[in-house]
C-alpha cells in the first residue's frame, strides 16, 4: 500500500472540499481497504466520512429513507424494513458475515467494486482497473461471472445482496456534491460496460451518496430473497432472486423482480414481471414467465448453468411466495 493523505471532514460541503481527483471516501472500509491494500485502488487522498450526519432510518408511511453511512446490521435489524421490506432484511442478513455487516455501510455496500479475481490480481490485465488491457475471463477461468448486461470489454458481476433488492424495489440514491443535490434511480444509477467498464456507476466527480430511498409498497410485505451459493455462509450469490408479489385472488396483480449473480449490475427482470401480471399464479405460468429471465444472455464457456438455474430459482421463489411450494 502506497502512502496517502488523510482527511477527517464532519459536514458534507468540507467532505466534498476535500474530494476530486485522485481522492476515495472511507466508511466502513471492508472494500476499500482491501482494495488498497493489494494495490487495485491507490488514492492519494482518503476522505474519512464516518463523522458525517448521514445516519438514521426513518420511515413515514410513503417511503423508507436510509442515511448511506447506515451500517447494514442496523438497516436489517430495523422494524420498519423486517416488516414493510422482508426482501430487503433477507438481502442483508445474507450479505458477508456479521462482523462485515456492523462495521458495512449500505452506501458503501452499494458502491463495493467487483470480486472477479482477475480485477483484484494486478498480475492481471483488466479493462475495469486498467481501460484497455483486456479482459482475460473471457476465454479463461469464468463460471461465477455475468451472462447479462456484458460486452467484449468486460464481464464481471455485481456483487452486492442488498442492491439487488433495492432495485427490485424501485430505490432511489440520494447524490451531494459540488454542483448541489440531485436524486437518480438506483436501476439506472448503475452502468453497463459496454466499452468504458470502469465507468461503473452516474456519480459525478467529487459526489458522494448521502442516502437512499426506497417507496413504500404494502404489499412488499410478501417478498423474499434467495440466494445460490456455493457454501451456505460468506459467500457471494451464483445466482440470487429478489421477488415481491401482489397476489389477489390466486391472479398476479402487481410483481417486482430482480436478480443477482448474473449482470454486471443488478439485473431488473422486467419482462418476467410483464409476462406474469393479469395472470393466474401457477407452476406453469410461473415457470413460463420465467423462461424470460435470461433473455439476451451471452454465457461464457463456464457459466451457461446461470440460465437454468436462474429460471429455477425463480420460479421456487415466485410459488413459495404465492403459497404454492
Amino acid at each position: 500500500m502506497r502512502s496517502f493523505e488523510y482527511a477527517a471532514p464532519v459536514t458534507v460541503p468540507d467532505a466534498l472540499s476535500r474530494s476530486g481527483e485522485g481522492a476515495a471516501y472511507l466508511a466502513g472500509g471492508t472494500t476499500l481497504v482491501d482494495l488498497m491494500k493489494l494495490n487495485v485502488v491507490r488514492p492519494e487522498r482518503v476522505v474519512d466520512i464516518n463523522a458525517l450526519p448521514l445516519t438514521g432510518v426513518g420511515f413515514d408511511g410513503q417511503r423508507l429513507r436510509m442515511g448511506a453511512l447506515e451500517r447494514m446490521s442496523d438497516v436489517a435489524t430495523h422494524p420498519a424494513v423486517a416488516t414493510e421490506y422482508p426482501v430487503l432484511r433477507e438481502a442483508l442478513l445474507h450479505s458477508a458475515s456479521p462482523q462485515l455487516r456492523n462495521m458495512a455501510s449500505i452506501g458503501g455496500n452499494l458502491l463495493q467494486r467487483t470480486r472477479c479475481g482477475y480485477f483484484r490480481d494486478t498480475a492481471m490485465p483488466c479493462n475495469k482497473r486498467e481501460p484497455g488491457s483486456g479482459c482475460p475471463a473471457q476465454q479463461g477461468q469464468n463460471r461465477g461471472h455475468a451472462i447479462l448486461g456484458t460486452s467484449d470489454s468486460c464481464v464481471a458481476t455485481h456483487p452486492s445482496d442488498a442492491c439487488v433488492a433495492l432495485v427490485a424495489l424501485d430505490a432511489s440514491v440520494e447524490l451531494a456534491g459540488p454542483e448541489g443535490e440531485r436524486t437518480v434511480r438506483l436501476d439506472d444509477f448503475y452502468r453497463l460496460p459496454g466499452d468504458t467498464p470502469h465507468v461503473e456507476n452516474a456519480l459525478a466527480p467529487g459526489e458522494l451518496l448521502a442516502a437512499v430511498e426506497v417507496p413504500h409498497l404494502p404489499w412488499a410485505r410478501n417478498s423474499a430473497y434467495v440466494k445460490v451459493r456455493d457454501r451456505a455462509a460468506y459467500e457471494f450469490a451464483v445466482v440470487s432472486v429478489a421477488a415481491a408479489l401482489d397476489l389477489r385472488d390466486g391472479v398476479v396483480a402487481d410483481v417486482r423482480l430482480a436478480a443477482g449473480g448474473v449482470g454486471t449490475k443488478p439485473w431488473r427482470l422486467t419482462a418476467v414481471e410483464d409476462a406474469l401480471r393479469g395472470r393466474e399464479l401457477t407452476e406453469e405460468t410461473a415457470d413460463e414467465a420465467a423462461a424470460r429471465s435470461a433473455d439476451g444472455a451471452r454465457p461464457l464457456a463456464h457459466n451457461a448453468f446461470k440460465i437454468p438455474l436462474l429460471r429455477r430459482t425463480l420460479t421456487h421463489v415466485l410459488l413459495r411466495l404465492g403459497g404454492r411450494s
